[in-house]
This record gives C-alpha cells, structure tokens and sequence, in this order.
C-alpha cells in the first residue's frame, strides 16, 4: 500500500493553484492499488476525494478533511482495430499526441486540453467539434455502492453536453480505464467548428492531416492562455468557469426580446445553446476584469484566473458570483459552473 501523508497541500495539484490542505493524502500508481484504498477507505467511513489532472476543479480554501486519492495508474494498448484501452491516471494531452502520431483519428481536435484521461469521461471532454462521446466505446470503474469493478458500455455512461452519469452522482464511480474507438488514418475526421476551419483554410466538413489538425487546435487554445504554461499568467485557471447555457424554447424567445439577434447554435426540440463568453462581455465584464487577486482572463472571457498563484478560492468565487449575478440581471441567464466544487459551491 502506498505511504499516506498528512496535511498535504492541495494548491500544487491543481491548475489554479488553490485549495487547502488534505488530512491524509496518498497516490494509487495502479488500477489495483486505486481500487484497494478507496475500497478501504469506504470500509472505514473516511471521506475519499479522487483527485486526478486537477484541471477542473476548485478546491476550498479549508482543503479536504478526508482522504484525498491522487490518480498516477499507467497503460495504453493499443489494438489493431484502432481501439485504445488507456489506464486513467495518463496524461490526455500526452495520449493525443500519441494518437495523432500513431495515424489514429478521433481526439485530434482535443489537443492541449489538461488533465487526466480518467476525467474526460466524466465531463465528456469536448472542444473544437469533438467530445470523446464520440470515441468512448467503454468505461471501467470501481463501483463504490456495489464494491465491485464493472465495465460500462457507452450508452450506460450516459453522456450528454458536458455530463455524463460520473458527474451526476460524483461519489460513486471511480474511473479505472477508459477505452476509446479510433479511425486508422493520417486525415483527422471532419471540421465541424468554424473558428478551427478558418484558423486552417478549409470549409466546415473537410478533412486535413492529423498533425495539422492538432497544431491548429493547440495554437488556437494558446491564444486563449488554455494550454498550461507557467509564464503565462493566463492559464492559471480550471479552464472555462461556465457552461454554454442550453435554453429552451421559451427561454430563447425571452432572451431574444432582450438581446435581439443573439448568436446561437440550434439544438434539438428547437432548443438553443449560447456562448456564455458572449454573455459575460454584453453583461459588462471584460477580458482582464479583475477583483482583487482574482481576475478574468485576458485572452479568454470563459476562464477565471489567479494570475499571481497567492489568490484564495473564496476571491475566485466571489468574482465568479458577480459575474452570475451581473448575467442574470441583465439577461435572466442563469450560468452554471463548469468545475467540479470541493467544499466550496457557486450558490454560497
């Protein structure tokens, strides 16, 4: 069993470098070793928070008076068929390099994104007309309620627009592995987002090499501080705060009295998606709105920062409030935090 350490700080291990401190920590280095000390613990009655890439998450400034688990399992097989079985405490964006190198298509489009590979399932990781929704083909969890380890098909999995069944009941699974269906092919799918088909000179549908793909998606993610790098201020952050709220149809119609020609993307059952940046800058918050330590990012409205790394989570939610509040008002938009809240909650 591994060594379990006290009062470890969590700030470090996340992106925006916040949060308390653990009362005991421990990493797990393997599926069985992850599946023992939650099973463990779970016997005991010890509080557990998994913690994996720490990329979309906001830890209290109180920690965590439990068991914190970091992820740190390894593996990837690859089989011939393009199917990729992938142990959850990989790096992702490790993983699509790989893959792109490897002449498999499918999560080229998610390039840069951080975190862990045991993650993307459980927010159905999406970016640039991908999510891995899309190549997901199965799940293999520790299931907390029964004390046993199943495989879930995708269906089971239950994804939807940033969701998934991990999500909607956090304490339950634990991600082991995750197996994805690739294309063999030196050409990434079809462009489906046209801010990534301008940014490579192509229409929407077209198909270009893998590695054009990829280098397209990281610089566009560069320019908006969503690539980590420790010199950029900017990425100091658990990547978008908000979701693109989903409106109905009757919320839509409100919302176009307000904001006549609002941009939008049609959803099914004449359902609309709106880009939350564009409520955020129209309710008056700009890139490099600051409060206090605490700011909006300067290249990317989306994403909340704590550019200098001594910021608390309680400045981190109080601006993320205001700007709720401030799209509320003006647009009766409520916006729905993205991150994962560990002891902390945007309705505090």
């Amino acid at each position: 069993m591994a060594d379990r350490l006290a009062g470890v700080r969590l700030a470090p291990y996340t992106t925006l470098r916040m949060g308390g401190r653990a009362r005991v920590f421990v990493e797990a280095r393997s599926e069985g070793e992850l599946v023992e000390i939650v099973a463990e613990a779970d016997r005991n009655g010890e509080p557990v928070l998994i913690l994996s890439g720490g990329s979309n998450l906001v830890i209290g400034d109180e920690g965590f008076d439990g068991l914190v688990v970091r992820v740190a399992s390894t593996g990837v097989e690859i089989a011939g068929d393009g199917r990729v079985t992938v142990q959850a405490g990989e790096d992702w964006d490790a993983l699509v390099s790989r893959c792109v190198n490897e002449g498999l298509a499918g999560v080229e489009c998610l390039s840069g994104i951080p975190g862990l590979v045991g993650s993307t399932p459980i927010q159905n990781v999406g970016a640039y007309g991908q999510d891995v929704s899309q190549t997901v083909t199965g799940v293999r969890v520790y299931d907390r309620t029964a004390g046993e380890i199943r495989e879930l098909n995708a269906d089971q999995c239950g994804f939807a627009y940033r969701h998934s069944v991990f999500k909607a009941d956090t304490g339950r699974h634990v991600v082991l592995a995750v197996t994805y269906a690739l294309t063999s092919s030196d050409l990434s799918g079809p462009v489906a987002y046209k801010e990534l088909a301008a940014r490579l000179g192509v229409e929407i549908g077209e198909r270009v090499p893998l590695a054009e793909a990829r280098e397209a998606v990281l610089a566009l993610r560069r320019g908006k501080g969503m690539v980590l790098d420790p010199e950029d201020p900017d990425t100091r952050s658990a990547g978008s705060f908000f979701t693109n709220p989903v409106l109905d149809a009757a919320a839509a119609a409100d919302l176009e009295l307000r904001a006549p020609g609002f941009p939008r993307w049609g959803m099914p059952d004449g359902a609309v998606k709106v880009p939350a940046a564009w409520l955020i800058e129209n309710a008056g918050f700009p890139k490099g709105y600051e409060k206090g330590r605490v700011r909006i990012s300067t290249k990317h409205t989306l994403a909340l920062t704590n550019p200098t790394g001594e910021a608390s989570a309680a400045e981190l939610l109080a601006l993320a409030r205001e700007v709720r509040d401030g799209v509320r008002e003006k647009f009766s938009v409520t916006l729905v935090n993205e991150p994962v809240m560990v002891g902390v909650s945007l309705a505090d």
